[in-house]
């Protein structure tokens, strides 16, 4: 284990890894295989056993992944992380692992449209019920606590409105009534937020957006206290088996190493194309965390290094407005996902969130005339052209 950089952009590069543990490899090596020997039966007993530290097969542990594992939970400043399959499957782990039948949930007001799903079968199938609270103050939080209150779970920047959650609020409430805060960093990335500082206690991941950066992997990431992800571990992670493969884990310890510079640069051109969307006649609304006009910037300012990547505006106009303005792009990739080197645009109350209701989205500040905008890294000039002629036809 190398010793522990100082900033950022050093860890992201070489925590979890040292290459004279392999041999003097730069790159980690990519472990590909299911299974691990042992040295005798004994060994092997003593390895499933606990007693002795050591893999054993590759959906309970894989050398290539744990680098991946050590290196999230570092730059997040957790006690360890967690690899998964996909985001969903990090998400769904969680929240298995901190609920039973008949508990309670409170949640932000807006939610990924896989974990409004998720929240709505685990209400369905196990009467795990739900709440959700624009969590703007203490007393609207308390409000919502019940006894069977398990956790309460957050996204900040919400998807895709782009409102903000104060995060320190959040925990405080959370802890006079001893239970946990789950948030969904996703939008962020440990660059640009970090809830355990703020006292959270679990961050999970779509490792698939900036953390991945290049549209090629799916995959998830949770980072939290070693005690509570050492029981997700060998519970709802191995059992369920929604695992990361090692092959995964090497593109996204490759992908890590640019996500400062890749950051940096998404924020860069967000915040140029924001101040031309903003302006632009068919453009009736424009939400990005960054912009001092923004109700939340004060929260942003609180807790966020940057304003991000991302950007949601309103068209002037109706769902079949906003459609053809998709369809009027030139080079944009019309998309779901985000965090991409491409820019990604799409439409949400047709695509991302279409199994949340009509009367939910309506509550969650989805409209049919909402656009969302993943920044990607182009000159900010081009993507203003095309955004521009794609308006202009609206």
């Amino acid at each position: 284990m190398t010793k522990e950089p100082k900033h950022f952009e050093a860890a992201v590069i070489h925590e979890g890894y040292d290459s004279k543990e392999m041999l003097g490899s730069l790159t980690t090596p990519l472990f590909q295989t299911s299974t691990y020997t042992f040295d005798s039966a004994q060994q092997g007993e003593r390895r499933f056993a606990g007693e002795e530290e050591g893999y054993v097969y590759s959906r309970i542990g894989n050398p290539t992944v744990t680098v991946l594992e050590e290196r999230i939970s570092a730059l997040e400043n957790g006690e360890r992380g967690l690899a998964f399959g996909s985001g969903m499957a990090a998400v769904s782990a969680v929240l298995i692992a901190l609920t039973k039948a008949d508990d309670h949930i409170v949640c932000s007001s807006g939610l990924y449209g896989c974990t409004f799903g998720l929240l709505s079968m685990l209400q369905e199938k196990y009467n795990i019920a739900h709440d959700f609270s624009a969590m703007e103050s203490k007393e609207e939080i308390r409000s919502l606590i019940k006894p069977e209150t398990s956790l309460i779970y957050v996204e900040t920047p919400i998807n895709p409105t782009m409102k903000l959650i104060d995060l320190q609020l959040v925990a405080e409430v959370a802890k006079e009534y001893g239970i946990l805060v789950v948030v969904d960093n996703t939008f962020s990335t440990p660059y640009l937020q970090r809830p355990l500082e703020l006292g959270c206690d679990v961050v999970v991941h779509s490792a698939t957006k900036y953390i991945g950066g290049h549209g090629d992997v799916v995959a998830g990431l949770v980072v939290g206290k070693k005690d509570f992800l050492d029981s997700v571990a060998m519970t709802t992670q191995k059992d369920i088996g929604g695992i990361m493969s090692p092959f995964d884990a090497w593109l996204l310890i490759r992908g890590l190493k640019t996500l400062a510079i890749r950051l940096d640069r998404h924020c860069d051109n967000a915040e140029k194309v924001f101040e031309k969307l903003r302006k632009h006649p068919k453009v009736a609304n424009a939400y990005y965390p960054g912009d001092m006009r923004h109700p939340d910037y004060p929260i942003k300012e609180k807790q966020m290094k940057r304003g991000g990547g991302l950007i949601s505006f309103e068209i002037e106009g109706t769902k079949a407005d906003a459609q053809e303005m998709l369809n009027k792009l030139s080079f944009l990739k019309l998309a779901v996902s985000l965090g991409d080197a491409e820019t990604l645009i799409q439409h949400p109350a047709t695509m991302t969130h279409a199994v949340v209701p009509e009367e939910s989205r309506k509550k969650m500040g989805i409209t049919n005339q909402l656009i969302r905008l993943s920044v990607g890294l182009e000159a900010w000039e081009d993507i203003w052209a095309d955004l521009e002629q794609a308006l202009d036809q609206v």
